[in-house]
């Protein structure tokens, strides 16, 4: 008989993590539905954020800690006494909390960023893991900059740590220096020279800096890791990190030379990702690998041939496997309210009677204007109605006037809290001037700070998605304090972006508000594993 496949746990941390990508921040409420999903998907631990960055931070890790089941719930602590205590105070609501603590332990950073000896860097560790036991005995510890850390110090510390109460050990690659080669041979040196790594599991927390955390991570599990840390879509600083659905589904594909299973459930692979990219304002570039939007597709003669003849010959894994919606044309304005309702069921979907309704008609109006519905239209119209923030602003109407011989124009009526405003302006085509009189109508200082467009499905009556990204005035040489991104979806793509555009207002008019009430936030300084 075969032995059981070892387990691998999933800790994922694109809440914290990943929304420290430039421009991926989330409020609250995005991040308690990101945290449902990822708790359906099935991962071990949700890292839910850095509960001393900010009390934004604190109440999103505090309420998924209360109100998401399933998953360990972590927070992210420095090695500072106020850091964990913090932690602990947003986590504690959890069934089963997790403490993780870090600090650097290369020379280039004990040196640079902490001015520290290795002696006292080591005293720190093993005094802040102790602190951090003595809440709770799921205490995680991450060597900062393991990679680049000398080996025998190293051991020193990882030794020290577990000896301390650490249950779990990460050796983060934090700047994606390390090859799989490197990687492989620390974790085997760790697991052979540790007297005590026994008493722990060893993670991973790879960043994607030369393109190679997804093989760094696999090659740590080779070698004796049983924890990856990764993120939905790869999000995270610089070039983000180990992607989620990249580790699952190479294991899953490659079960002969990856002989480990997960509890992740593939099927609820890419609604999380479409999720996470909207929550997020992230999109998924069209070649990523597992869930990008050419994933699954062919368009070369020889590739289309092979797969009407066996999917196998082109496909390492099937569309269903991620829970990928086929592009079947099955529903029309003749459907009715049924054939949508299980549709959007099938889709992945439980919307109430009201959403229902909102969204059907929607629908209807659209089939109206396309000769073809596809699945990725239906996800397009639910999240539009699933995902919007308070109605501070209602876009009623939008004309605009544009063609070779003629300056763009565009009148546009809004609704700002129940007063209908009228606004017309000019601007460099009929999507810029849609959005100056939309700006004017409100009376919003907001700067664009990005605008993404992409086709839902092929054909010149596709349905276009808009993103766009908005923040405060800031000085055209510093970043923004806050990025909030809308989207929108249409036929016509001057309504789409006006969609988009409102949508984001009205989220940046939600996070001013709920900013006016809240205390200011203190982010703190240095890194992160």
């Amino acid at each position: 008989m075969e032995p059981t496949p070892e387990k691998v746990d999933i800790f994922d941390t694109t809440l914290r993590d990943g929304e420290q990508s430039p421009g991926a921040s989330m409020n609250t409420e995005q991040k308690l539905r990101v945290a449902r999903q990822l708790a359906t998907l099935g991962v071990d631990i949700i890292e839910a954020g850095f509960p001393i960055a900010s009390p934004g931070d604190f109440e999103a890790v505090s309420r998924i800690a209360a109100e998401v089941d399933g998953p360990q719930i972590a927070g992210l602590a420095r090695a500072r006494a106020q850091d964990i205590e913090r932690a602990w105070e947003a986590v504690r609501g959890s069934a089963r909390p997790r403490i993780h603590t870090f600090l650097a332990t290369s020379d280039l950073h004990l040196e640079h960023k902490l001015k520290m000896s290795r002696a006292e860097a080591l005293a720190r560790a093993v005094e802040m893991v102790a602190l951090a036991a003595s809440f709770t005995d799921n205490v995680e510890f991450s060597p900062e900059d393991a990679a680049r850390s000398n080996v025998d110090y190293l051991c020193e510390v990882v030794e020290a740590v577990i000896e301390a109460g650490a249950r779990v050990v990460n050796i983060p690659d934090t700047v994606g220096y390390t090859t799989p080669e490197e990687f492989h041979k620390l974790i085997r040196t760790l697991k052979e020279r540790v007297p005590n790594i026994e008493d722990a599991t060893i993670s991973v927390h790879c960043h994607n800096d030369l393109g190679l955390a997804v093989a760094n991570s696999l090659a740590a599990v080779r070698a004796g890791a049983r924890q990856v840390e990764c993120t939905i879509n790869g999000l995270g600083e610089r070039a983000g990190n180990a992607s989620l659905e990249e580790v699952v589904m190479a294991l899953r594909t490659r079960h002969d030379v990856l002989p480990f299973t997960t509890d992740i459930r593939t099927e609820q692979i890419y609604r999380t990702s479409r999720l996470v990219a909207e929550m997020s304002g992230m999109m998924v570039q069209a070649n990523k690998a597992i869930v990008g939007a050419n994933a699954f597709a062919h368009e070369a003669g020889i590739h289309q041939d092979g797969i009407l003849k066996h999917a196998a010959t082109y496909e390492i894994m099937t569309p269903e496997s991620i829970g990928l919606p086929k592009s079947d044309i099955v529903l029309g304005k003749h459907s009715g309210r049924h054939a949508f309702a299980d549709k959007v069921a099938k889709v992945g979907h439980d919307l109430d009677e009201t959403h229902l309704e909102d969204a059907c008609s929607r629908f209807i109006a659209l089939c109206d204007k396309k000769k073809y519905v596809f699945d990725e239209d239906v996800e397009a119209v639910v999240n539009e109605i699933v995902h919007r923030p308070s109605d501070y602003y209602v876009l009623h109407f939008v004309e605009t006037h544009a063609g070779s011989e003629l300056h763009p124009r565009a009148t546009v009526r809004v609704a700002v809290e129940g007063e209908e405003r009228e606004a017309t302006a000019e601007g460099d085509g009929p999507v810029d001037a849609a959005l100056r009189a939309i700006k004017e109508a409100v009376g919003t200082d907001t700067v664009l700070e990005a605008y993404v467009v992409k086709a839902i499905t092929g054909g010149t009556d596709a349905q276009g998605e808009v993103t766009v990204k908005i923040a405060e005035p800031h000085p055209p040489d510093q970043m923004p304090a806050r990025v909030i991104s809308g989207q929108g979806a249409n036929t016509d793509i001057i309504i789409a972006s006006a969609n988009a555009y409102v949508n984001a207002l009205n989220r940046m008019e939600s996070w001013k508000r709920h900013r006016a009430h809240a205390p200011s936030p203190t982010r703190p300084l240095g890194t992160t594993p």
